[in-house]
């Protein structure tokens, strides 16, 4: 199936000495979030021209794109072959807006790579409805998409890693971090916390019906329309091994799950 003008065909032709190793610690709380700053300025490989009157360019829009993600994929070089895996991630906060997050095990080869200024790009991508055309040639998919290039920074200032660190856990599961037990000094020595700016960015986003040749429109006895597509959440299951009366906590109930 042909899916003509869909943003998928790309955006360019686009702690102190006595601390025991295992006790937790403490992280750094996060700023007020910013909500826009610069509007997106287009490089060579971030300008829209397949479909470039989809592209988008004001910043909040990048970052409400980012922000209602879950997954993001990272694509890096390894060896003499594209990699592309998908990961979770987190925007910074405060004067950190425009710095993305990555983690992942010190031991992998994508982080190693990335962490080495490989160039990078990661993407998001959602999927807001399928587009039935009349014509097998202008099916598409309504969708909300970013993509940043860019080289990843190794993050070493402990300060920052954790802030990282909050920022990814927050944005997958908010209220985590307060929650749930810190990161020891192990755990931190086998995480490694990458930076992505988000100077060298694209938005992309296609609403609305599809649109037909006029002769098949004229022409009639074909359906045409838009499947929506949404992600919800459904009840959290606790774990087994929690007591049965363990109530479940406020920032399960009102975080990801209301969102």
């Amino acid at each position: 199936m042909a899916l003509a003008g869909c943003h998928l065909e790309g955006h360019a032709e686009q702690v102190t000495a006595t601390r025991s190793p295992e006790t937790p610690i403490a992280a750094p709380r996060p700023a007020a979030p910013l909500t826009s700053s610069a509007p997106l300025s287009p490089t060579v490989r971030s300008t829209v021209r397949r479909g470039a009157g989809r592209a988008r360019t004001d910043r909040a829009e990048l970052y409400a794109v980012l922000d209602a993600g879950l997954v993001c994929h990272l694509g890096v070089v390894l060896g003499d072959a594209p990699v592309v895996l998908p990961t979770v991630y987190g925007r910074g906060r405060g004067d950190r807006a425009d710095t993305l997050y990555l983690h992942g095990s010190t031991g992998a080869g994508t982080l190693r790579a990335a962490a080495a200024a490989a160039p990078v790009c990661v993407t998001v991508t959602h999927v807001d409805g399928v587009v039935y055309a009349r014509s097998v040639f202008h099916h598409s998919m309504n969708y909300r998409s970013a993509v940043v290039h860019g080289r990843a920074r190794l993050v070493t200032d402990h300060t920052e890693r954790l802030a990282g660190l909050r920022a990814v856990t927050e944005h997958v599961a908010p209220g985590s971090w307060d929650h749930a037990r810190p990161p020891t000094r192990k755990e931190l020595a086998a995480t490694a916390v990458l930076a992505l700016d988000l100077a060298e960015a694209s938005v992309k986003v296609r609403t609305g019906p599809p649109v037909d040749d006029d002769e098949d429109v004229e022409a009639g006895g074909r359906w045409a329309g838009v499947g929506p597509v949404r992600t919800t959440f459904d009840a959290p299951q606790p774990c087994p091994l929690l007591p049965s009366d363990a109530p479940t906590p406020a920032h399960v109930l009102t975080g990801r799950l209301t969102g």
